[in-house]
């Protein structure tokens, strides 16, 4: 008797189950950050990555060492209740509205979110973090 295949879920349902997963104070802010994000550029997808959402960049790059990260754009770190968004290059990432946070040696940056209302009062801030990120990826 031949065993039933089963799907595996994609990428976008495992991300829908996990913040469906989340505290509900969580579910609407981390929602409302995805949102941003996906909507910055075509190219960015997302996925679970290190137990949390996570955004990578699906478009051309030239060859680099996985070890680097240069295609991850940015993943939650939700542990505590912070919602925070971790940029694992951030440091190269112009920053005109001065929302970037933290000087790690490796080169990430953070930017951490109170609440909704505080995602919204920046979230044209953190769109265009995300488009000087696609800018700098064959600099």
């Amino acid at each position: 008797m031949a065993k039933a295949i089963k799907n595996k879920p994609t990428d976008k349902e495992q991300v829908d189950a996990h913040i469906s997963q989340l505290d509900e104070a969580l579910q609407a802010p981390v929602q409302a950050l995805r949102t941003i994000i996906l909507s910055a550029d075509a190219r960015i997808a997302e996925h679970i990555k290190w137990n949390n959402p996570a955004f990578y960049y699906t478009g051309e790059m030239p060859p680099f060492d996985p070890k680097e990260y240069k295609a991850d754009i940015a993943v939650f770190n939700l542990f505590k209740g912070r919602i925070m968004l971790v940029l694992p290059s951030g440091a190269r990432v112009p920053d005109p509205h001065k929302i970037l946070e933290g000087k790690y040696t490796d080169g990430r940056r953070t930017i951490t979110f109170k609440n909704i209302e505080d995602i919204q009062a920046r979230s044209a801030a953190l769109k265009e973090i995300i488009t000087n990120w696609i800018t700098t990826i064959d600099n």
